[in-house]
Formats: C-alpha cells, sequence, structure tokens
C-alpha cells in the first residue's frame, strides 16, 4: 500500500547478532540453557514457596511474584530471540512485534517496582522490626503486589497507544534481537517527538526513583545491621540483603545503561549487547542467587526432594516425614 513517497510494511527483518556468524551456534546453545534454567529455576521457587510452610512471609511472596515477572519476561523475549540467533536473522509482524514490545516493557517495569517493593520490606523487617507484622498485613502484601503490575502494563498500554498510531516504512531492518521502543522509532515515517519525550520521562519514576529508593533503603539496613549484637542474626542479615542488592545492581546497571546514556553517545550495538544482561542475565541469575545464598529456602528444598524420594521409594509418605512438614 503506498502512502505519498512511502511503503507501508507489515514486517520487520530482525538481524540479531550478525557481526560473528561464526558463534550463533554457542550463542543459541547458551540462550537455550539459560532459557531451560530460568523456567525451571523460577517454577521451582514459586512451588517452594506455595508448598513449604517455613517460607510463608511477605518476603517469599514478593519473590514469587518476581519469579512470575522473570517467566513471563524470558518467555517474551527468549524464544523469538532463539528463532534468530538460529537462523542468522528472521521477520516478525508489525502485530507480533507491538504486542512483544507490550509484554516486555510491562514486565520489566513490574519488575522495576517489584525490587523496591522488596527493598521495602527488607528495610521494615530490619530497621522496623516492632511494626513489621502490623504494617506487612495480608491487605498491604496483596496491594504491594498488585500495584506493580498495574502499573507496569498501564505504562506498556500507554507506549502501546502511540505505537498503534505510527505508519511504518521502509527500511524495514531492525539491527536489534527484540523490539524494544528506540529501534521500533527507528523505522517509523511519523512524527514520534511527543512520545520521546513521554519516554525519557516515564523513566523518572520507574527507573530513577525507584533506585534512589532502594539506594536510601540499603544504606538504612546496612547502618542498622552492624548495630545487632548477635553474629548470627548479622550474618542472616546480611546474607539475605546482599542477595536483592546483587539482582538490584545487575537490573539497575544494565537498564541505565540502555535507556539513560543518549544514543550518540552509546550506541545501538553496544545497546543490544548490554540487554541480554538483564533480559536473560537477571531473570536466569534471580532463583540462582536466592536459592544459594538463602538458608531456608535449601532447606525447603532439600524437604521436598526427601519427601519426593520417600514416596517414589515407599509409595506413600513416612508417619515421621508428615510430622517434619
Amino acid at each position: 500500500m503506498n502512502e505519498g513517497n512511502h511503503t507501508t510494511i507489515t514486517k520487520f527483518l530482525l538481524l540479531g547478532f550478525q557481526y560473528h556468524p561464526i558463534l550463533n551456534p554457542y550463542l543459541f546453545f547458551f540462550f537455550l540453557v539459560a532459557f531451560t534454567l530460568t523456567i525451571f529455576g523460577n517454577l521451582i521457587i514459586i512451588l517452594l514457596v506455595a508448598q513449604s510452610e517455613t517460607l510463608k512471609s511477605p518476603m517469599y511472596f514478593f519473590l514469587c511474584h518476581l519469579s512470575c515477572s522473570d517467566i513471563l519476561l524470558s518467555s517474551t523475549v527468549t524464544p523469538k530471540m532463539l528463532d534468530i540467533v538460529k537462523s542468522g536473522g528472521g521477520f516478525i509482524s508489525v502485530t507480533k512485534c507491538i504486542t512483544q514490545l507490550f509484554f516486555y516493557s510491562g514486565t520489566t517495569t513490574a519488575e522495576c517496582l517489584l525490587l523496591t517493593v522488596m527493598s521495602y520490606d527488607r528495610y521494615l523487617a530490619i530497621c522496623k522490626p516492632l511494626h513489621y507484622n502490623s504494617i506487612m498485613d495480608l491487605k498491604h502484601q496483596l496491594c504491594l503486589a498488585i500495584w506493580p503490575w498495574a502499573i507496569g502494563f498501564l505504562v506498556a498500554l500507554l507506549l502501546l497507544v502511540f505505537v498503534c498510531h505510527y505508519t511504518f516504512c521502509g527500511p524495514y531492518i531492525m539491527d536489534h534481537y527484540l523490539c524494544d521502543l528506540a529501534p521500533i522509532l527507528k523505522l517509523t515515517c511519523s512524527d514520534h517527538s511527543v512520545l520521546d519525550i513521554v519516554d525519557f520521562v516515564l523513566t523518572i519514576p520507574f527507573i530513577i526513583f525507584p533506585f534512589l529508593f532502594i539506594t536510601f533503603t540499603y544504606v538504612s539496613i546496612f547502618l542498622n545491621i552492624f548495630k545487632i549484637s548477635s553474629s548470627s542474626g548479622r550474618k542472616k542479615a546480611l546474607s539475605t540483603c546482599s542477595s536483592h542488592l546483587i539482582v538490584v545492581s545487575t537490573y539497575y546497571g544494565t537498564l541505565m545503561n540502555v535507556y539513560m546514556i543518549p544514543t550518540k553517545i552509546y550506541s545501538y550495538n553496544i545497546n543490544k549487547l548490554v540487554s541480554p544482561l538483564y533480559t536473560t542475565g537477571t531473570p536466569l541469575l534471580n532463583p540462582i542467587i536466592y536459592s544459594l545464598r538463602n538458608q531456608e529456602i535449601k532447606i525447603a528444598l532439600n524437604k521436598c526432594i526427601s519427601v519426593y524420594l520417600a514416596k517414589s521409594q515407599f509409595g506413600h509418605l513416612p508417619r515421621k516425614m508428615k510430622s517434619g512438614l
């Protein structure tokens, strides 16, 4: 269909990682293993929290939501990326591309806010222990878990409304492995200056403010941790908080590199190389970090494995094990 001097296009060509094609089989294997481990690792955390009576605290409730976010983010990005890496590039329809942008933007924003909620939970648990149970009741837990998802997908819907009104014209080639907003806007022949401003403004409440809030909470947390007289209590608090801090540093560090440094300084090629750290790396690291550095999760996992082995061996759960759960 012709519109003036422009030809409206209905699909994009995603180039993926074109610079070293010889590495594509290794990249395919790496991303496939990472995707498989991400799905299974996060599902294990969700099932452990659902089954274990010792993992019923708000921290694990929020961790479940983070795992759901990781599964959704990885499932939105990785399958198409695997196809692109395997084929050395691949087509995607404009409709599917915008759909991927919607879920990718919504999940990324929700994860930013979920990490903020988790830091707030740790702040209350360590800095306000006497008020923790009264503040973090079931009603507040549900509100704090739901609002990141609601706001995240409202933001994604706002971006979707803008993008759906644009006309895309040649060239149809997108030098990326996913449909992110910046590479999509490079292919539109419509004026997108308003969306550029909206996108930049949205980084303030959803990247900068959460990062500053998390920084404040962890400064307060570490100051309080060093006041704990018990060495075992201090060690447990440090272990729990350091896990969250590793996740936050990885996630926000890459997000800031990708979305806050001007493209004149920070090219799309570097953007494309860095972004797998939060689209693939963080969802993979979350279950590993939280399981390896969290004694309660390791105990719950060992119990579940013991129960499974006992059922396989005896056909039922021994009475001693029933009393121990």
